[in-house]
C-alpha cells in the first residue's frame, strides 16, 4: 500500500473546509490503495487552532486515514531538526525560509513536501482554505480520484486511465509527475473590483505580469484569460487529457505533485500571492506529462479580504507577485529552451540546472520593475480612493520593493542548492514528535 499526502496548508479559521478534505481522504482510502496522510498545517489563532483540531478528529477513525495537524511551534521543531541533520549552509535563513513570521504561499507548501518526505508518501496533494468542493448528483467532486488514477505511472501506462491522450515527443516513456484543474468561482486574485471600475486600468494592471516586451495585444490577451480559472461552467461529468499541461490551465488549489517536489521547491517570497506555481511551469518546460482533468475546486473570498487591511496587505502582494515576474519569466523563458535537458538520464529534474537559472535572473536590472511601479502608480491614482492610498503606500516602499523582489530569487536559489540535502534529511526525521 503506498502513502499519500494530501495537505491543507491554512493561517484562517476553515473548520468546513478541513471536514469536507476529510472527506476527500476517506474517499482516497476507500477506493484506492492508499494510506492517506492527512496533513493539516495550521497557523491559525488559538480559537480556530481548538475548531481545527475537533473537525480533523473526526477524520481520525477512517481506516487508512492519518491525521496529522501541526501548529507552527511543531512544524518549526521538524524544520530545526531536518536543517541540522542536512547540515546546511546558513541553517538560520533556510529555517526563515522555510518558516517565515510573512505569509508565504510557497513556504507553506515547502513545509509540506518535506513533511510528506519524512512520511514515506510518494506524492502530495494540495487543497486551500478558501475553496470547497461541487456537487454532482448529490456527492462532492474530488479531485483526488484523477490524481491517484494517474500520478506515479509512466505516461503510456496512464493513458488507459484517461479521456485522451496529447503526449509529446519522448513522453510516453516519461512519468505523470502533476495532477491538477482548476477552480470556479471568484477570481483568483481579487482585483474584479478594479474591472468593474475602470476596465482598461485593468487591462494595463494585469498585463504587467506578462514580459515587457510583448505586444500590447498579446498583453490584452493574458489579462483577459488571467486569474478566471475555468469560469463558471458546473462540473457535468469527467475529462481528462495526458500530455503536456498548460500552466494558465491549473491552481493551486487543485493540484498534485509527484517526484519533482523532493528535487525542487517552491520560491519562499513572503507577501507575495502566486510564489507556489514555480513548479507547474518547470513540469511543463522540462517536457513532463501530466493529467489535466475538470473536477474543478469553487473558489471563494474570505471576509479578511473584504476589511481596510485586508485589502491594503492584498494589494501589496498582488504588487510583489508583479515585480517577481520580471525574474520568473526570465527563468521561465530560459527553463523552456532547454526543454528535457533540464532532465538527467531518470528522467529527474538536473535542480543544479534550475538553480543555475534562478542565480542568473538576479543579475538583471531593475528597469523593468521601475516601469511596472510607474504603471501601477499612475493606474492607481486613476481609480482614486482606496487604490490611492495603495499608491502612496508604493511609492513610499519603491525602493524596498525592488530589492526584495531581487533578494527573494537569491533566497530561491539557494534553497534550492539546499534542498536535496534537506529531503534526505527529512527522510529520517520523525514528524509525531512534531506536535503543537
Amino acid at each position: 500500500m503506498r502513502k499519500i499526502c494530501l495537505t491543507l496548508p491554512t493561517n484562517r479559521e476553515c473548520a468546513a473546509t478541513i471536514s469536507a478534505v476529510s472527506r476527500e481522504a476517506a474517499h482516497a482510502a476507500r477506493h484506492f490503495d492508499v494510506e492517506v496522510h492527512l496533513l493539516i498545517l495550521d497557523s491559525s489563532g488559538h480559537h480556530a487552532f481548538g475548531e481545527h483540531a475537533r473537525a480533523a478528529g473526526d477524520a481520525r477513525e477512517t481506516p487508512n486515514v492519518v491525521v496529522h495537524h501541526l501548529g507552527e511551534a511543531g512544524q518549526r521543531a521538524f524544520l530545526r531538526e531536518v536543517i541540522h541533520r542536512a547540515g546546511v549552509v546558513k541553517p538560520d535563513l533556510i529555517l526563515d525560509l522555510m518558516l517565515p513570521s510573512g505569509v508565504s504561499y510557497g513556504a507553506c507548501t515547502n513545509r509540506a513536501f518535506l513533511i510528506a518526505s519524512a512520511l514515506a508518501c510518494e506524492s502530495v496533494h494540495r487543497r486551500d482554505s478558501d475553496s470547497r468542493y461541487q456537487d454532482w448528483n448529490g456527492r462532492p467532486v474530488f479531485p483526488i480520484h484523477h490524481e491517484l488514477m494517474s500520478l506515479g505511472k509512466r505516461a503510456s501506462d496512464a493513458a488507459g486511465g484517461v479521456s485522451e491522450t496529447a503526449l509529446g515527443p519522448g513522453q510516453e516513456d516519461r512519468p505523470v509527475v502533476l495532477a491538477g484543474s482548476s477552480f470556479v468561482g471568484e477570481l483568483s486574485v481579487d482585483i474584479g473590483e478594479i474591472a468593474g471600475a475602470d476596465p482598461g486600468v485593468y487591462h494595463d494592471v494585469v498585463g504587467l505580469w506578462a514580459p515587457m516586451d510583448w505586444p500590447d495585444d498579446e498583453k490584452r490577451r493574458l489579462a483577459g484569460e488571467s486569474f478566471k480559472g475555468a469560469g463558471d461552467d458546473p462540473f457535468t461529468g469527467d475529462h481528462s487529457i495526458l500530455g503536456p499541461v498548460d500552466p494558465m490551465r491549473v491552481d493551486m488549489c487543485n493540484i498534485a505533485f509527484h517526484r519533482v517536489h523532493e528535487r525542487v521547491p517552491l520560491p519562499p517570497a513572503t507577501d507575495t500571492i502566486g510564489s507556489d506555481y514555480f513548479l507547474i511551469h518547470l513540469v511543463h518546460d522540462a517536457g513532463l506529462p501530466g493529467v489535466l482533468h475538470n473536477r474543478n475546486i469553487v473558489n471563494f473570498y474570505t471576509g479578511e479580504r473584504r476589511t481596510a487591511a485586508g485589502f491594503m496587505a492584498y494589494q501589496l502582494r498582488f504588487a510583489k507577485f508583479l515585480l517577481s515576474m520580471a525574474y520568473l519569466n526570465f527563468v521561465y523563458r530560459r527553463m523552456a529552451e532547454a526543454g528535457a535537458s533540464l532532465l538527467d538520464e531518470r528522467n529527474d529534474v538536473r535542480a543544479s540546472r534550475v538553480a543555475e537559472l534562478v542565480r542568473e535572473s538576479t543579475t538583471l536590472g531593475t528597469a523593468e520593475n521601475e516601469e511596472r511601479l510607474d504603471v501601477l502608480d499612475r493606474s492607481y491614482r486613476r481609480l482614486g480612493g482606496r487604490y490611492a492610498a495603495v499608491a502612496d503606500t508604493l511609492a513610499r516602499r519603491r525602493g524596498r520593493l525592488l530589492d526584495e523582489a531581487r533578494q527573494d530569487m537569491e533566497d530561491f536559489a539557494l534553497l534550492i542548492e539546499s534542498w536535496e540535502g534537506l529531503v534526505r534529511a527529512s527522510r529520517s526525521t520523525s514528524v509525531r514528535q512534531a506536535r503543537g
